[in-house]
């Protein structure tokens, strides 16, 4: 079987596949220079700050979103995000103990929820270069024009990243998730609304969002036993939305990976040939 259209390398997955009142702090880097549309008003349910009633799940989610569309929310993220093209740099833990370096690139084609999402995830390692993809709802590996079925451990860790990042809090509408606000946590000073997703997979994803900027600042879960956490920094702004350039993973307390973005770049035309095999 053969790909259409090859590129090179992938994901952080070389290892298991080889063996409101709110207040936005604006930060100084980051913004992209390309033109993006104004948002229009959008009319959401705003959690107030200092209020006896406690907001509900749905009102903290939708906050949430307005604040990662700058304001137009929803829509916005819809309009802007069509397409995604990002490039960086991976730092993975490897059989050895060690962290190894590599460079990625990925592709997105946004679909009506993220089950019908097209995504390409390229990595160049050391030794070598491949690609995982999800196209209809299924995933699969390309190397030399050949496309392979991933191992389990691979398809699970592609998955994660799909269905177990901040678009399952930003996208729980399309996606047909449940929400449930477990109420309010502080870390270290910080003080967070803890809020469970629950997808139509019972995949269930537990989302820390700051009282005070309602970012979302660390997500955990847990499969098969091991007990994930990912946390987000470097917050910066990309063609109107809101964008964390810099995530850690761990697995049960012990860090596994760093993804750091170099560029990412929304509603550019992405080539569907690159998604199609044959």
């Amino acid at each position: 079987m053969k790909l259409k259209r090859t590129l090179g390398k992938s994901l952080f997955f070389s290892l298991a596949v080889l063996s409101a009142s709110f207040v936005l702090t604006v930060p100084s880097l980051g913004q992209d220079p390309t033109p993006t549309p104004s948002p229009g008003p959008v009319a959401t349910p705003t959690p107030q700050r200092g209020s006896a009633q406690e907001p509900s799940a749905e009102q903290v989610a939708e906050t949430t979103i307005v604040i990662y569309g700058l304001g137009g929310g929803r829509q916005v993220l819809d309009q802007i995000r069509r397409t995604t093209f990002e490039r960086g740099r991976l730092r993975t833990r490897n059989a050895a103990g060690s962290m190894d370096n590599s460079n990625y690139q990925r592709w997105i084609i946004r679909g009506a929820n993220s089950s019908k999402d097209k995504v390409r995830w390229e990595q160049e390692l050391p030794a070598t270069r491949y690609s995982l993809m999800h196209v209809d709802d299924r995933i699969f590996g390309v190397f030399n024009d050949s496309v392979f079925i991933p191992q389990d451990s691979a398809v699970r860790a592609f998955e994660q990243s799909m269905f177990r990042g901040i678009d399952a809090l930003l996208r729980y509408k399309e996606n047909e998730s449940t929400l449930e606000l477990i109420g309010k946590e502080k870390q270290l000073g910080v003080e967070y609304f803890v809020i469970d997703v629950k997808d139509k997979k019972d995949r269930k994803t537990r989302f820390y969002v700051s009282v005070r900027t309602f970012r979302v600042m660390q997500l955990e879960y847990e499969e098969l036993g091991v007990k994930y956490k990912r946390k987000f920094y470097d917050y910066r702004f990309a063609q109107g939305t809101l964008v964390p350039y810099r995530t850690v993973l761990w697995a049960d307390d012990r860090e596994i990976e760093e993804a750091m973005i170099g560029t990412i770049t929304f509603g550019q035309k992405v080539d569907e040939g690159m998604f199609l095999v044959g």
